[in-house]
């Protein structure tokens, strides 16, 4: 069993011994579990998993901001009488190696208002993005390169 395994028992047996199991309860436990395992890892030998969960933590968070800015520049061109959008179609070289990643950058993507992912290139190193404020290609390209491609290679295929 790895350390994820060992930290969701640790996770339940939190619940079994607070008698809380509600999803708060499982949070709880989960946070101590990894506090614990963090604790003893020097005993253990180092491991990405401690890595990795940050960075979930960190996509999670940066793709919840994501979503609320995008969203609101989505409102206010629909509530102003001058609209800013510029559609576009856009190729976006791909660093993402896994079927995972690329899943979750095409999705995360797909659930940002104003973006959505069109295809990916058979090789597996172009995706083809349509935005709707698509004024500055280069900038697009960047702004999906060192947030979601990246944070999504981290959380998926990164190693510290």
């Amino acid at each position: 069993m790895g350390i994820f395994g060992t930290n969701m028992i640790f996770a339940l047996v939190w619940v079994a011994i607070t008698g809380n199991s509600s999803l708060n309860g499982l949070l709880i436990g989960f946070a101590v579990g990894f506090g614990a395992l963090w604790l003893v890892q020097p005993l253990t030998g180092a491991s990405s998993y401690f890595f990795r969960v940050f960075a979930w933590v960190r996509l999670v968070v940066l793709f919840i901001y994501e979503l609320f800015l995008s969203s609101f520049v989505v409102v206010w061109d629909i509530l102003t009488p001058q609209h800013m959008s510029r559609p576009a179609i856009i190729e976006v070289p791909l660093n993402v190696k896994s079927d995972a990643g690329l899943l979750l950058v095409t999705n995360l993507i797909s659930l940002t208002p104003g973006t959505l992912s069109l295809d990916i290139s058979d090789d597996r190193k172009t995706l083809f993005v349509h935005a709707m404020f698509g004024d500055n290609p280069d900038e697009l390209r960047e702004s999906i390169k060192n947030g979601m491609e990246k944070w999504v290679i981290d959380a998926v295929e990164g190693e510290p």
